[in-house]
């Protein structure tokens, strides 16, 4: 990044090859949406080169890139909001919504099911705490860094995320194996 923001912008692409990957799986498992997805990979990848001037090295590249990443989600979800202002989402679809074909699904595959689910009921705070260090592997201090709270904060959202999450795929688990 730093060749980058010295005027070497062949390098962006390097970049884009190391690391689309997992802003496409940060994205995807916020939005479950592959082609916001997509858009928001490219959005990330724009602003890296557009602010490539506040990044200074001294933190990890990925730090930097989560957090342009986060922002560029809360971004895309304000125009959102603004653009459907009158409509409410209905969350009992997503309870609801259970598969066709569920009850013959091999075990691995439900499970898969259900954590999509329960992570789509989340708060965006939880859900994305769970995202960078559960899927993205990061630390709980980068993401304090990106999130802009403290180290102990991370872990406290970290600790009711999946407090949250289990008990949520608890009663999903019994709603699926009602039907």
């Amino acid at each position: 990044m730093m060749k980058v923001k010295d005027g070497d912008f062949d390098k962006l692409g390097l970049l884009f090859e190391r690391h689309n990957r997992a802003l496409f799986s940060f994205f995807y498992r916020k939005t479950f949406d592959s082609q916001l997805s997509e858009d928001l990979v490219q959005s990330v990848f724009e602003r890296m080169l557009k602010y490539r001037a506040t990044y200074t090295g001294s933190g990890t590249f990925t730090t930097w890139m989560f957090s342009i990443a986060r922002n560029a989600h809360i971004d895309h979800y304000r125009k959102e909001k603004r653009r459907k202002e009158d409509e409410i989402l209905d969350e009992e679809r997503i309870v609801a919504d259970i598969p066709s074909g569920y009850a013959e699904m091999n075990e691995r595959k439900k499970q898969k099911i259900l954590l999509e689910r329960a992570l789509e009921q989340l708060t965006d705070d939880k859900k994305e705490v769970l995202i960078l260090s559960r899927f993205e592997g990061l630390r709980y201090q980068e993401i304090a860094e990106i999130q802009g709270v403290s180290e102990s904060a991370v872990k406290v959202r970290m600790f009711r995320a999946m407090k949250d999450l289990k008990e949520i795929v608890t009663t999903l688990s019994e709603e699926f194996s009602d039907e």
